[in-house]
């Protein structure tokens, strides 16, 4: 095993659990980089994915920021949309210029953004129910389709909209990163597309560097800074799609 691959898993890992994101971005392009063929690079990434948030998840919930009213309506909305949007079928090309065109977007907003004053200390305004079923609907299809939890897209659309500040969004974005992940890999399962091979280092060097992230994030970490590691995060990652592709 590459012991530099593995220590990059861990830093993927702690960078975005840091902000209440599982990764899955991270993980395939450093898996690109061995030739992991593609079953098994995005079901590996999928288990990532599931193992980082759920770590996150805990160390945010454990310290009062997980809103089950905001989170449910994009919940029970994007679980069954991921699992349809992942029999859509995109070309290599076509997946890297979505996601990437995406993350930018979300990225240069976020970078750009001045939040109000009290986005700073812990507020929740849940959205329409309307508004939140269909964008749950949306996010969790669309992520579905490229293969990843869907976080870089609901942590974007709560603090932009103003629904909540970033220690409770980053919460939500995990249970949502969680929820559609399993989505995801069931219906790999169900498809006879899941492939995992040695993945115990990766989960290792992940949890290693999950629990780092989420420590981070949780107690050290301001939300004004939250902010600005997420709109690194989206940036790198979208400079890992769009690459490979110029």
């Amino acid at each position: 095993m590459n012991i530099p691959v593995l220590i990059a898993i861990a830093i993927v890992a702690a960078l975005y659990s840091s902000v209440g994101h599982g990764g899955a971005t991270g993980y395939l392009a450093i898996l690109s980089l061995l030739n992991v063929p593609p079953r098994e690079m995005a079901s590996t990434a999928l288990i990532l994915n599931c193992l980082t948030a759920s770590i996150s998840l805990a160390s945010y919930s454990r310290a009062g920021f997980l809103s089950w009213r905001l989170t449910w309506p994009f919940l029970i909305a994007s679980v069954p949309c991921a699992f349809f949007g992942a029999m859509v079928k995109l070309s290599e090309q076509q997946y890297a210029w979505l996601l990437g065109s995406v993350l930018i977007f979300v990225a240069a907003r976020l970078g750009f953004y001045q939040p109000a004053d009290r986005s700073e200390p812990r507020f929740i305004e849940n959205p329409k129910l309307p508004a939140a079923l269909a964008a749950g609907a949306i996010l969790g299809f669309l992520s579905g389709a490229v293969g990843i939890g869907g976080g870089v897209f609901l942590s974007p659309l709560i603090i932009l909209m103003g629904w909540a500040d970033t220690k409770t969004t980053s919460a939500s974005a995990a249970l949502f990163i969680i929820a559609n992940s399993i989505s995801g890999l069931l219906g790999r399962a169900l498809a006879g597309t899941l492939v995992c091979q040695d993945i115990l280092p990766y989960l290792i060097f992940g949890l290693v560097g999950a629990l780092a992230g989420s420590y981070w994030g949780v107690r050290l970490s301001t939300g004004r800074g939250l902010r600005r590691v997420l709109a690194v995060v989206l940036i790198i990652a979208s400079a890992k799609m769009f690459i490979p592709h110029a």
